[in-house]
């Protein structure tokens, strides 16, 4: 009967973490965005009307979150007078670049078409 009492929980914390494992573009950029009047997918939006290329956006947005200065954002001056410029990412190269596609991957129409 302990065996299965045991079992089942080592089953069950199993899932629970499975089923709670976000991703670092969960974890480290949603929380960040949540309260600014300009949405991901606007911000998204903004990017492709100006990097309209995946490998141009991909470069532009990393290049800035590397180094993010006044005259290198896309946000109007009003944003950046009322919220600033975002501090520097303290992600890694590797997560900087997993947290960009799937970015890239969740608000890009042309993967949607077909």
């Amino acid at each position: 009967m302990i065996k299965k009492i045991v079992l089942f929980l080592m089953l069950s914390l199993t899932l629970y973490a499975q089923n709670n494992k976000s991703t670092i573009y969960e974890r480290d950029c949603i929380p960040c965005h949540r309260y600014l009047p300009s949405s991901l997918e606007r911000m998204f939006m903004t990017y492709i009307k100006t990097f309209s290329g995946e490998y141009t956006f991909k470069a532009s947005l990393k290049a800035y979150l590397k180094n993010p200065k006044e005259d290198t954002s896309l946000m109007s001056d009003l944003f950046i007078e009322r919220f600033s410029v975002k501090d520097k990412s303290k992600l890694s190269e590797q997560e900087l670049e997993e947290a960009i596609n799937i970015y890239w991957d969740l608000y890009n129409v042309r993967n949607k078409l077909h």
